[in-house]
């Protein structure tokens, strides 16, 4: 950067990649502070050794972010292996299948074996029918590099990852922990139910007794003129002062 080169003849670029010519050193970096931006040497064993005018801290920002996506990419190297068998159990058929998807989603190739054990040679077509079933069902993370092949006891396949914006979400990865971020679109606020109406006020009925009897109440019209209960409950004892 700037005096740190060593070159004398240096091909000048400017900030958004256009070619200024090849200068001696102390031209391009003189026209480097007549922008206030570094001079950058991005191409040292280029002849002449080719030199961008841009901000060095932006430039090593940049450079740390193409770094980082490289290392992402960097797992299309790794291989990881899946062993299949004729008359797998379809429980079994579901985790291998959960786990070749994930794989696919971490950028890594996925080979499948499948081997064929005593008599099962006899009908290899259900285990090519295995095989197929299980490049199907990964078609939306990873293609097949070339069609299944028997070779030996076994018949083996080669699945490599889709690019990012051709493949599918990985339905367990974080974007998928909720609703909004797996679909994009926003989930429905839930609904407030509507306060209840005040009950109504209770209205108090009197309560109407039964009229007694005409003979009753002439007794009882008897008994409040001479002072007495309306309702004696001794009037049928027959009891004697003097005793």
């Amino acid at each position: 950067m700037n005096g740190k080169i060593r070159a004398r003849e240096v091909r000048v670029v400017s900030g958004d990649g256009q070619q200024l010519g090849i200068h001696p050193l102390h031209e391009a970096i003189n026209m480097a502070k007549a922008q206030g931006v570094d001079l950058v040497e991005v191409a040292p064993n280029a002849t002449p050794p080719v030199c961008r005018l841009v901000d060095f801290g932006k430039f090593r920002y940049e450079q740390a972010k193409k770094d980082k996506e490289a290392r992402k990419h960097h797992h299309a190297n790794k291989l990881k292996e899946i062993q299949l068998s004729a008359n797998i159990d379809p429980h079994d058929y579901g985790v291998k299948l959960t786990h070749g998807i994930e794989f696919l989603c971490e950028e890594m190739k996925v080979k499948i074996s499948l081997r064929f054990r005593g008599r099962e040679m006899m009908h290899k077509e259900f285990g090519f029918q295995v095989v197929q079933n299980f490049v199907n069902d990964v078609a939306a993370y990873g293609h097949p590099d070339a069609p299944a092949k028997l070779i030996g006891k076994g018949i083996t396949v080669m699945i490599s990852p889709l690019p990012r914006n051709k493949r599918a979400k990985n339905p367990k990865g974080p974007e998928a922990g909720n609703g909004e971020e797996a679909t994009g679109e926003e989930m429905p606020a839930p609904a407030v139910p509507a306060p209840a109406a005040p009950a109504p006020a209770r209205q108090t009925v009197p309560i109407r007794r039964p009229v007694a009897a005409s003979a009753s109440n002439s007794n009882n019209q008897e008994n409040r003129q001479s002072g007495g209960f309306s309702n004696n409950p001794f009037s049928s004892v027959d009891v004697k002062v003097g005793q």
